[in-house]
């Protein structure tokens, strides 16, 4: 399935080396796919940042828990910025007991549409929606959780 996504990391201390195997593909991943830094406008040593985008949903499964497993000596300043192409807005993924995990947003919700009655394709992140976009009355749909497709998204 296609389905663009942009993917932003931040992240402090050791990051440079971290990252840096993450900018050459590699076959062996479960993603598919590579990094690029941000340039900063202070110059070289000040780079903390680093991009990718995604084109289909199955080249990116995994990506979260690569992410989560790499030696960060600064676990507590990794935050991913996710951006897939029906979402009103970048969601935040931080690092909390050793997990990547969403982090609510004020005035924004992640729905869910049912899981598929096969496991053939990669699973759905949802849509993260605004709910500050609507009238005051707006109530978004949500999927109760045991009937959301189980497998990670991301």
């Amino acid at each position: 399935m296609s389905r663009i996504a942009e993917v932003i990391v931040l992240a402090l201390g050791n990051s440079w080396e971290v990252m840096e195997p993450l900018l050459e593909h590699d076959d062996e991943r479960s993603w598919k796919g590579r990094f690029v830094p941000v340039p900063s406008s202070l110059g070289a040593g000040t780079m903390y940042s680093w991009a990718s985008e995604f084109v289909r949903v199955g080249s990116r499964t995994g990506l979260l828990k690569h992410l989560e497993s790499l030696p960060w000596d600064r676990p507590e300043s990794v935050q991913v910025l996710i951006h897939d192409e029906e979402d009103d807005c970048f969601g935040l993924w931080m690092i909390h007991d050793g997990k990547l995990v969403e982090i609510e947003l004020p005035r924004t919700v992640r729905l869910h549409d049912p899981a598929p009655e096969t496991f053939e394709f990669a699973p759905s992140p949802g849509y993260l929606v605004r709910t500050d976009q609507q009238g005051n009355d707006w109530h978004p749909e949500q999927t109760p959780e045991h009937l959301r497709d189980p497998r990670p998204a991301w």
